[in-house]
């Protein structure tokens, strides 16, 4: 895909046909992905899944829970391919928007030591490391900690 303008990609919910457009794309990005079935319970749920479509064709995905006041990045992921181009920033933002809209004042997420980028994006939009999780991700060594990492969503307005 040629370099495009961000003003292109299009937000909206993910539907249950988007699912195998994601998988492909999940199964690609992780190395212990998501299961079909996963994705499929939290579009049922009704945990705020969306995607960004460039062209018709999905580039970033991202599940958030949200309950009372706290919102949960569950997973966000862009095409491995486009990585490195903004679009992870730009789903990002678009879920801290739909956060805010749904009176969270917090959002929490995880995220691998080993994910440099993810850590760097993160921190740039003002999320702060407030805990680890021992051994809390599966990996085809053994298992990864995670970083436990909030923002509190007054401080970005």
């Amino acid at each position: 895909m040629n370099a495009v303008t961000h003003e292109e990609l299009q937000f909206s919910h993910m539907r249950p046909s988007d699912v195998k457009e994601v998988m492909a794309t999940e199964v690609r990005a992780y190395p212990t992905p998501w299961t079909e079935g996963i994705v499929r319970d939290c579009i049922s749920v009704g945990y705020d899944c969306q995607v960004a479509r460039l062209g018709g064709e999905i580039v970033a995905y991202a599940f958030m829970s949200v309950a009372l006041n706290e919102a949960h990045l569950l997973n966000l992921t862009v095409k491995p391919d486009l990585q490195g181009q903004g679009y992870g920033r730009r789903m990002l933002l678009h879920m801290l928007d739909r956060a805010e809209t749904r009176q969270a004042d917090t959002v929490f997420l995880e995220v691998r030591p080993s994910n440099r980028v993810a850590r760097q994006l993160y921190r740039s939009l003002g999320f702060h490391q407030i805990g680890r999780r021992k051994n809390y991700y599966p990996d085809p060594n053994g298992r990864e900690d995670a970083l436990v990492y909030s923002l509190i969503l007054v401080d970005v307005v």
